[in-house]
């Protein structure tokens, strides 16, 4: 295994204080309050789904509230117990619940494009859903959106009887997908607005104020060295990744989690949690570095890939299921089901592409290593 050197200009080669975390959840308790301001004097109930400054606003609550929420997991040691413990899960709430309603544009987008490329069927709903969706999602759909004729990831197939039959089907399929994505998303965007107006809400926002001021940090905290628990926010990462299928994620096929997918089953494949874990835990990982490193830190190259590989898996995973709940639905027709079957498929193989280019991230060396 590589040996760490350290670095002379690395900025946490000495101690880091609370003082440092109590100015850097100073800092994302502004952002909250900057981004909660700019959602207000948009007027998110003016527009059915939003204006574009709504979900720049939205985004922006969710960003500072996860990078709170984190750092209160990582740090909770130097922080009071009852205030902290009582903050994480509210956050994780408000962050949930505003990102579902772009997770479903996106979702929608990413299927429908998938569906295009594979049949060469056209969704008009394509161009509306693209324009609202938004953050790492959004980023997946994309990607996904990219293939297109001389793409090498996703070549255009020559016609044939089964791409015939798939064009068939395609079309009902992305009609079924829309209506079952779109009332999610109609549902989540109202859930959001019913949240955001909550008393649960503004007593988040009136303790994330408090919090912009004054950090409740244990008496010891300011002097306390922040590097031990920084380590310890990594060392969960890396046994997490140790425990990770790698040499099954270094085939280009893995038939065990397409056949579940198509089973009368509908909960997730048990293969993808760890997956989404070691997700959580390197976005644990990367506020931590934040948090001692501060707003000049580098970017880690390798950690951004690995980031982008498992934010592309989970968006894939997600939309795999949305294929396959879609092919459940009842009475539906052959060529519609077929579609949605050879539409999971094609996700289930993004997933798996997505764990490759993770494992050839991760296993890359970073700088300062040898």
């Amino acid at each position: 295994m590589a040996q760490q050197h350290l670095d002379p200009t690395d900025p946490v080669a000495g101690p880091v204080t609370g003082d440092a975390l109590a100015g850097y959840l100073r800092a994302q308790a502004t952002e909250f309050l900057r981004a909660l301001r700019q959602h207000r004097e948009t007027g998110a109930g003016g527009n059915h789904h939003g204006t574009e400054e709504t979900v720049d606003a939205a985004r922006a609550l969710r960003r500072s509230a996860r990078r709170i929420s984190g750092s209160l997991h990582t740090f909770r040691p130097l922080l009071d117990t009852d205030w902290s413990e009582g903050m994480r899960p509210e956050l994780a709430w408000l962050s949930g619940t505003l990102a579902l309603e772009h997770a479903y544009a996106a979702r929608l987008d990413r299927l429908l494009q998938a569906l295009h490329r594979l049949s060469g069927a056209t969704f008009p709903a394509q161009a509306d859903v693209t324009d609202v969706a938004a953050g790492s999602r959004a980023a997946g759909a994309a990607r996904v959106g990219a293939a297109a004729p001389g793409n090498p990831g996703h070549p255009m197939h020559p016609s044939t009887p089964e791409r015939g039959n798939l064009t068939v089907g395609a079309a009902k399929a992305g009609a079924l997908l829309e209506r079952q994505l779109t009332l999610a998303r109609t549902r989540a965007h109202s859930s959001a607005l019913q949240a955001l107006g909550s008393s649960r809400f503004h007593a988040v926002a009136d303790k994330v104020a408090v919090l912009a001021s004054e950090v409740p940090l244990t008496p010891t905290a300011p002097t306390a060295d922040l590097r031990p628990h920084a380590a310890a926010a990594e060392e969960r990462l890396t046994d997490a990744v140790a425990a990770l299928p790698l040499i099954t994620a270094g085939h280009p096929y893995n038939a065990e989690a397409l056949i579940h997918g198509l089973s009368p089953d509908p909960s997730p494949h048990p293969q993808d949690a760890p997956w989404h874990q070691v997700r959580l835990l390197l976005r644990l990982h990367r506020y931590a570095r934040e948090v001692l490193e501060g707003e000049n830190a580098p970017v880690d190259v390798r950690l951004l890939a690995a980031g982008q590989a498992l934010n592309r898996h989970r968006d894939a995973a997600e939309a795999a299921g949305a294929a396959a709940a879609a092919a459940r639905t009842p009475r539906i027709a052959p060529a519609t089901a077929y579609a949605l079957g050879v539409l999971h498929a094609d996700q289930r193989h993004e997933v798996e592409a997505a764990r490759f280019a993770f494992q050839q991230s991760w296993q890359k060396q970073t700088i300062g290593t040898s």
